[in-house]
């Protein structure tokens, strides 16, 4: 006997990027080819718990049959896969519907984080290069390009790059032309969609990026660099120089690479400790404060990235309002030590600063608002947060290097607490209280087991943003103890 049965699709896309309408092409394109085609959807809600699945069986009418169509994908039945975005493709592998005996995948090698990447307390992002390594496991065929990118780039959006892919892969028995009559039948935003389709159908293998160059710093920086710093660590400091120049000066980077001086002292190679210390002291070094975002928020760049993602056409005018929400703390954070803690008492500011307020940085106005802030620069060494973190910096790097002397596992996992300190607001706080719980209990340990306790329990307070977690793994407080020792 020879079995008969339907072409099974799957399209996996998001909001916005023309899963619907991917679903209508395909489905048109085989109606007119003489092919039964029923179409379904199961809505998702995005990244937060998956994308929506357009669901399409298609099925011949010469074969005098008339066909029973599934209304979902079933694991293990699908012939080929679309994914809009490369998180996407795997979680079509994890559901079972990639499978190596018979799916063609074709996905977009793009990243759009989901809910959970964002809001890890650490770096939660997962790795490209796993899920691209899965995807070609699971598949028969996989074709994986960037097809955002090809589809900004011809103004159009993801779903016709992706039906270009599809023609092209000759999964399905018809030609191209057909697919593009399918477009034009649509009638909607035809000579775009066309654009995008040629883009995805003429995409070649991507090849691999190539290394960045490395960043430029000051001179006597980089002299400073390959002088006194083992050749190992010269591409992180590098980029910390780079960093701490533009946001505040060169002597603040020098002062970057005095403080790490007696980090490289009690390491040795390959140098892991001097590596890790090196990239948290930058990050650490260059904290968040008004100043900082003021900055940032007016760069030409960001403008033209801004014009960019809005699609604007040369001479068109974009308008940016941002929503700002200073706090209390932060006025205070970028003032005299006097001052500030003026400001932290007083009721005034604290009601002033209650509801935060829209600028429109692309007015005069509101440009030069934040442009005059952001020079404010030169002062933030006097400022009362930049006394706090200079001293609490000092307290970390010396609670390192006597850690080194001893247990050098010990101190490098110290060094990794510093990954607690991020964000602003709540955030910031809390990680600033995990992070002096932390240290304080390992003043305390030694010995075996000191380096796997730390470990456990930077990991604790990264596992949730309430603490709960980390008050649990430190145990109840330990009593005082009397000076005769009762």
């Amino acid at each position: 006997m020879t079995e008969q049965r339907p072409v099974t699709i799957a399209i996996l896309a998001m909001g916005g990027e023309g899963g619907g309408v991917l679903a209508d092409w395909i489905a048109d394109l085989a109606e007119h080819a003489g092919y039964d085609a029923q179409a379904t959807s199961v809505p998702g809600v995005a990244q937060r718990t998956g994308s929506t699945i357009y669901y399409l069986e298609i099925f011949p009418r010469a074969a005098g049959r008339q066909p029973v169509f599934s209304l979902t994908p079933v694991p293990g039945e699908v012939d080929v896969v679309i994914a809009s975005e490369l998180m996407e493709a795997g979680r079509a592998v994890q559901r079972g519907l990639v499978t190596p005996d018979r799916t063609v995948l074709i996905a977009s090698t793009h990243r759009v984080y989901s809910i959970a990447e964002k809001s890890a307390m650490a770096d939660g992002r997962a790795d490209p290069a796993k899920l691209l390594q899965a995807c070609s496991a699971a598949a028969r065929v996989l074709i994986a390009r960037d097809f955002a990118r090809l589809a900004a780039g011809t103004r159009s959006v993801i779903s016709a790059a992706l039906f270009g892919a599809l023609a092209a892969s000759r999964v399905l028995p018809f030609e191209r032309d057909r697919f593009e009559e399918a477009i034009r039948r649509a009638g909607v935003g035809v000579e775009a969609s066309l654009r995008a389709f040629r883009s995805g159908f003429d995409a070649e293998p991507e090849p691999p990026e190539p290394a960045p160059e490395p960043p430029q710093v000051p001179e006597a920086i980089a002299h400073r660099i390959e002088s006194e710093f083992p050749q190992e660590s010269w591409t992180t400091l590098r980029l910390a120089a780079h960093r701490l120049v533009d946001y505040q000066d060169p002597a603040y980077a020098a002062e970057y690479l005095n403080r790490l001086a007696a980090v490289r002292d009690a390491d040795d190679h390959p140098f892991p400790l001097l590596n890790e210390a090196a990239r948290q002291l930058a990050l650490w070094m260059s904290y968040e404060d008004a100043i900082r975002v003021a900055d940032l928020k007016i760069r030409k760049a960001r403008a033209g990235r801004i014009q960019k993602e809005a699609r604007a056409e040369p001479g068109e005018i974009v308008r940016i309002h941002e929503f700002l929400h200073p706090r209390a703390q932060e006025i205070a954070d970028i003032l005299p030590p006097a001052l500030g803690r003026r400001v932290l008492a007083s009721g005034w500011v604290r009601r002033l600063t209650k509801r935060g307020r829209i600028v429109e940085t692309t007015s005069i106005h509101g440009f030069l608002q934040l442009y005059f802030l952001a020079r404010m620069r030169p002062l933030r060494r006097r400022s009362l947060r930049f006394a706090r973190e200079q001293e609490k910096i000092g307290e970390w790097l010396a609670l390192i290097v006597r850690a080194a002397a001893r247990d050098r596992e010990l101190a490098l996992e110290i060094a990794r607490c510093a990954q607690l300190l991020k964000g602003y607001g709540a955030a910031r706080l809390l990680g600033e209280r995990n992070f002096d719980a932390i240290l304080a209990e390992s003043r305390t340990l030694g010995g075996a087991g000191a380096a796997e306790r730390v470990r456990i329990l930077r990991e604790a307070a990264l596992a949730d943003d309430t603490g709960e977690t980390l008050r649990n793994a430190l145990g109840p407080p330990r009593p005082l103890r009397s000076e005769s020792g009762k």
